[in-house]
């Protein structure tokens, strides 16, 4: 103990040892040691020293000190602080802390130093699964320092041990039990611990994903505060971008479990907004890039959509919108939500009409869109703010046909605001293109082309535009000015770029004009404007003016490829020849070649958001770039071509054209068909409804009839027990024998009777049975268009031996009816028949009185069961007329019938036609590539074609309105 007394600081006479020499026998000590507690002083002061003498203890008692992890795992305290040291021998941040700014060698030689010792740690991999192990312990004095050295060595050698703990049995789901330690210290550390696990490896994000993350973090990130909550919130947030940037399937778990929900009071950003603390910027910041990850433009198409709805469907884009336009937020948040906003509605119709309806909250309420162009036009904006807004507008454009017609439509005269009170985006728009301001101008001029985007209606409407540009001079057309401000270049003087004012000019004209030919036509009946361009085309500019060179001989391939001919003077031919005499083919190739060749424009081509370090570098729009793509290659080989070929493709154009206009007409019919088929079917679905309540009458008579039988039922309960009584006085009634007799036959044909009315119900009950049998195979003939016709005819022939069987049981009610009017007139004998032998009864009276009172029970009864009987021949005869009313809707059903089997026989034979003229016609579609492929010019594919349609149409208009 002395010798470790020295070793702590204690007195000691003599010399003292080195460093190295001091750490060796703390080394021997613990290798040689049999007393726990001398194992225990000895790493405790390799932890004192660990620190400063990070090398010694590395290289020395790194062996030692993984030993005491395996053999004295039953005390905790030296584990702890074997971890301790071990920490501090391969963690780089002690270190990084000590050194100053200047020191960068040193910093570097620490990184070295901390990677080495952790290659040496995990080179036996079952050091890591020994550290996993303790990390399972819950001793905070084992469990603390394992979370912390697992970290470390995550951060040096991150895919070396990721690779260990997800081979090690139960390795990640030991970890997670990390997220449920009631030790917030712990807790946030194994969040940290996380952080590294889940660096780019996939398999171990779904592993963590799938073992209950999400709902444990966003637990903790509520339980913190959400977006008012500390550091440990954002740890949590780095730790969701994590697990769901990249993997589709965490995205989609992400989606499916609802947790999207759960952000919605992330966002939840009160009136007051003064005064936000960094922490609080932090998090809301990490908070929208996370919404980001699961709508970001690289998803999947079908992810991203399905996330969008559920972001509208939960209130999300809403509480966005609502931090969009309030007061007094910060303006990297401000910015940040701009871009959330973009992404969330970018694409969805639904997110792109709701955002168009939201109003800034101004007197008078002005729509969001126009305030925010309201900013990007302003030149005191700051820059990233203006991009953000840009590209919200270019996000609330993208593939919404409906907005790109709205924004245009603030342009035309028709709608333009006479009085002036409002501004409208279009003004907002044209101010910016007009500007002295050469940002102003580029970010109008790809907002309108943007609003233009494969939309060739919007083109052409868009020609109609006029501008006044000063008093008493005649209104010009925007195309006009815009190519009038491009001529003039340098003469206008500019804030910024002049080069960035005629890029932007240049891709709005490129846009405009593309796949439009009226707009090609418009462009040069301005004979001004073609001498331009291959005059800024043939000069030998400076580096900065080579890009404006490839934008004006792009334009003028452009102006070649979609030239329809209808001008004289500016025909295909001729513009070649133009070039061939003034530039030249290849130096004219070279300079479109300049376009792609140029370093913004691959930084423009990655990615929709525009991400520019300075607004020098602001040249080129994305969706820009895919269209210089796909015109670079056509105009190439456009310039190429002689008379002889463009001749012959203006033919196959044509050809095509006939082929696509004969597939349209042979569309139409086939919509035309389905049309009416869709109204057959409509008409069945009549007629079924009407046969549903057919067979709800019946059933209701049905149910009618069944009360009549109870009733019947009831009364002959009644009268069972009115004989029993008659019985009992049996003997009373022999006084009189003749009567006697005469009332027990009387009896006696009436239970006959009630026997023959039993079965005639019971033949009534089976006549309902075959009307519904009759309903049923009536419904089928209703909604089956291809049943035979045997099957209506028997059905028709039982229908006509149903009403023969009605009518045999009409007569046999009516028999039943005479019979029992006699019975009544046999009765009404036997009463006259005890009146006349009261004399020679004498005593008897009594006994008479009572046989006529029962004589009058029975005749009461009688009648009774008369106008039972004549109600249910009443009912038979309405169930006949609604028997009658069903054969008709049969005949009906069957002259339906007859009309959709001769229907479906036309359309069967027109369709053969069809099918025989498209197979003709497909025959020299293939002849016409064959020959367009032997003669070297590209032919589309069929889905390009179909996808042309309408722009062909309208090119074929075009054509003839100009013929």
């Amino acid at each position: 103990m002395s010798f470790l007394w020295g070793v702590m600081g204690g007195p000691s006479a003599g010399p003292q040892p080195s460093g190295a020499e001091t750490i060796q026998k703390l080394c021997d000590r613990v290798a040689s040691s049999t007393l726990l507690d001398d194992r225990r002083d000895a790493v405790r002061a390799l932890k004192s020293l660990s620190k400063k003498y990070r090398l010694e203890v590395g290289t020395q008692a790194m062996e030692h000190l993984i030993h005491v992890l395996q053999t004295d795992r039953s005390d905790s305290e030296i584990i702890g602080y074997a971890l301790d040291t071990l920490y501090n021998v391969i963690s780089n941040d002690l270190e990084e802390e000590e050194q100053d700014d200047s020191e960068e060698e040193n910093l570097t030689k620490v990184d070295d130093l901390g990677s080495q010792f952790t290659e040496i740690f995990i080179k036996q991999h079952e050091n890591v699964t020994l550290l996993l192990t303790l990390v399972e312990e819950f001793d905070f004095h084992v469990r603390w320092p394992g979370v912390k050295l697992l970290t470390s060595l995550l951060k040096q050698q991150g895919p070396q041990v990721q690779q260990i703990i997800l081979v090690s049995p139960m390795g990640v789901s030991r970890l997670m039990d990390l997220l449920a330690d009631s030790r917030e210290v712990i807790r946030n550390d194994g969040v940290l611990l996380l952080q590294q696990l889940t660096k780019s490896n996939a398999a171990i994000q779904k592993i963590v994903a799938f073992e209950n993350a999400f709902e444990r973090l966003l637990d903790i990130i509520t339980e913190e505060g959400n977006s008012d909550g500390g550091i440990v919130v954002e740890d949590c947030l780095l730790l969701l971008q994590n697990l769901l940037k990249n993997n589709n399937s965490n995205q989609n778990f992400f989606k499916e479990g609802s947790y999207i929900q759960r952000m919605k009071p992330w966002f939840e950003v009160g009136d007051d907004n003064c005064g936000w603390s960094a922490q609080k910027v932090t998090n809301l910041h990490l908070m929208l890039q996370l919404v980001r990850v699961l709508v970001s433009p690289t998803n999947p198409p079908g992810a991203t959509s399905s996330c969008q709805k559920a972001m509208f469907h939960c209130g999300l884009l809403q509480q966005l919108c609502t931090i969009l336009m309030a007061t007094g937020v910060p303006a990297d948040i401000l910015t940040e939500t701009i871009n959330t906003v973009s992404e969330v509605i970018r694409g969805c119709q639904m997110n792109q009409d709701y955002f168009a309806s939201v109003n800034a909250p101004s007197n008078p309420p002005r729509p969001a869109i126009v305030v925010l162009l309201m900013s990007m036009v302003n030149e005191r904006q700051p820059f990233v703010l203006r991009c953000a807004v840009l590209y919200c507008f270019q996000c609330f454009l993208y593939k919404n046909q409906k907005g790109q017609g709205e924004i245009v439509s603030t342009l035309l005269p028709s709608t333009i605001d006479a009085t002036g009170n409002s501004v409208s985006a279009g003004q907002l728009l044209c101010g910016g293109l007009f500007s002295t301001d050469s940002l102003s101008n580029w970010c109008a001029a790809v907002a309108l082309a943007h609003a233009l985007q494969e939309n060739a209606t919007l083109k052409e409407q868009l020609l109609r535009v006029q501008l006044a540009t000063s008093i008493g001079n005649p209104p010009v057309s925007l195309l006009q000015q815009c190519t009038n401000i491009l001529s003039q270049g340098d003469k206008i003087d500019r804030r910024g770029s002049k080069v960035q004012t005629r890029v932007g000019l240049l891709m709005l004209l490129c846009t405009w004009l593309s796949n439009c030919s009226i707009a090609v036509t418009h462009f040069l009946h301005n004979p001004a404007n073609i001498p331009f361009l291959t005059g800024q085309i043939a000069e030998n500019l400076g580096e900065e003016e080579q890009l404006v060179q490839g934008l004006c001989a792009l334009l003028l391939g452009i102006s070649i490829y979609y030239n329809d001919n209808s001008l004289e003077n500016y025909r295909k031919e001729k513009l070649k020849q133009l070039i061939e005499k003034r530039i030249g083919r290849e130096n004219f190739i070279e300079k479109l070649g300049f376009i792609s060749k140029h370093e913004l424009y691959s930084r423009a081509a990655q990615k929709p958001q525009p991400g520019f370090s300075s607004p020098e570098h602001m040249m080129f729009d994305h969706e820009f770039t895919k269209l210089v793509k796909e015109l670079e290659g056509v105009i190439s080989k456009a310039i190429y071509k002689s008379s002889e070929e463009d001749k012959k493709e203006e033919e196959v154009k044509k050809t095509l054209e006939q082929h696509d206009n004969i597939v349209t007409q042979y569309k139409k019919v086939i919509r035309e068909q389905d049309q009416e088929l869709e109204e057959l079917k409509q008409r069945i679905t009549t007629l079924m409804s009407q046969n549903e309540q057919l067979q709800a009458t019946v059933t209701q008579q049905v149910s009618q009839i069944q009360q009549h039988k109870d009733q019947y039922n009831l009364l002959k309960v009644q009268l069972g027990k009115d004989t029993q009584h008659h019985n009992s006085h049996g003997d009373t009634f022999q006084m009189n024998g003749i009567q006697m007799e005469e009332v027990s036959k009387l009896k006696e044909e009436l239970e006959e009777w009630k026997n023959k009315h039993e079965l005639l119900q019971g033949q009534i009950t089976e006549k309902d049975f075959l009307i519904e049998k009759l309903k049923s195979s009536q419904l089928e003939v209703g909604t089956t268009e291809l049943s035979s016709q045997n099957s209506r005819s028997g059905g028709l022939e039982h229908n006509n031996e149903l009403q023969k069987e009605l009518e045999m049981l009409r007569s046999q009610l009516q028999l039943q009816s005479a019979e029992i009017s006699q019975l009544l007139i046999e009765n009404q004998k036997l009463q006259l028949m005890n009146t006349t032998a009261d004399p020679v009864l004498g005593d008897s009276g009594a006994i008479v009185a009572k046989s006529s009172e029962l004589e009058g029970q029975l005749e009461q009864q009688i009648k009774e069961l008369k106008s039972e009987v004549k109600a249910l021949s009443e009912e038979k005869e309405s169930l006949k007329q609604h028997l009658d009313s069903s054969s008709s809707t049969v005949a009906i059903l069957q002259d339906e019938k007859i009309k959709l089997q001769q229907e479906v026989a036309e359309s069967k034979k027109e369709q053969d036609d069809l099918l025989v003229l498209l197979a003709d016609q497909d025959q020299k579609l293939s002849a016409l590539k064959i020959k367009l492929k032997d003669l070297g010019v590209p032919v589309e594919d069929e889905d390009d074609i179909e996808s042309g349609d309408q722009g062909d149409e309208d090119e074929d208009v075009e054509e003839e309105e100009q013929d």
